[in-house]
């Protein structure tokens, strides 16, 4: 989900994250705000109050817990919390063709169909994350979310996305992800602007490196190392 809560007096929060529904609570990171909200770093949690099976007409609670500046310029993280900074490294499977296709395309303008760089086109993916670059290697989470051609000029994507993870020490933690990335660049760099779990309030970078990639069917692997800190 991504989306702002603006209330009435006009400030606003921003919210970016994964929300399985059918859990009983659900925790998604607060990246952002405006007003008297500014600079906000946070979480919500979401418990399902009501559901109507007929009509899937739905209402959430949401506890929203936030970090942001006082007025007299004071953060109440440097009371008694303590930073970590956390490095992870796993390989990312985008496949696009084959007999079980991660990434699938979900809209294009007609300009897309012109464009060099297929610009406008919309993929939504569901990748594995694996320890090693090879498809057999362990699973130990999930990339989700879309990706879009956003540049005219060059092979860019505008990437938006959860790592979700599965296994190990982190598992049912979550990272989120938004940023720019020129796949044919030898490296890229992506900010991590949040995450839930173990990486509540966390904030960092991930950086890319092409490890393989099929030009005839768009499959590619791609080595990530991620630097966040968290709390």
């Amino acid at each position: 989900m991504d989306m702002n809560v603006v209330f009435t007096a006009g400030s606003t929060l921003s919210i970016m994250g994964r929300n399985p529904v059918l859990h009983k609570v659900r925790e998604m990171p607060v990246v952002g705000g405006s007003g008297a909200f500014r600079m906000a770093r946070g979480y919500d949690l979401l418990r399902t109050h009501l559901i109507d099976n007929t009509t899937f007409d739905v209402t959430v609670q949401y506890d929203v817990v936030l970090v942001h500046q006082r007025a007299n310029g004071l953060s109440p993280l440097r009371q008694g919390l303590e930073e970590k900074t956390t490095n992870i490294h796993f390989f990312f499977h985008d496949i696009v063709v084959g007999e079980d296709p991660t990434a699938e395309k979900v809209t294009e303008v007609e300009m897309s169909k012109s464009s060099m760089t297929g610009f406008g086109m919309v993929a939504m993916f569901d990748d594995p994350l694996t320890e090693g670059p090879d498809a057999t290697s362990k699973l130990i989470g999930k990339a989700q979310g879309f990706y879009a051609s956003a540049s005219q000029n060059d092979l860019s994507l505008l990437m938006v996305l959860n790592y979700v993870f599965m296994e190990g020490e982190y598992n049912g933690s979550s990272l989120s992800i938004v940023g720019r990335n020129s796949i044919f660049s030898s490296t890229r760099e992506m900010p991590v602007i949040g995450g839930t779990g173990m990486f509540r309030l966390a904030r960092g970078y991930a950086l890319a490196k092409t490890y393989s990639l099929d030009l005839l069917t768009g499959n590619a692997v791609v080595e990530y190392n991620v630097t966040v800190i968290h709390y």
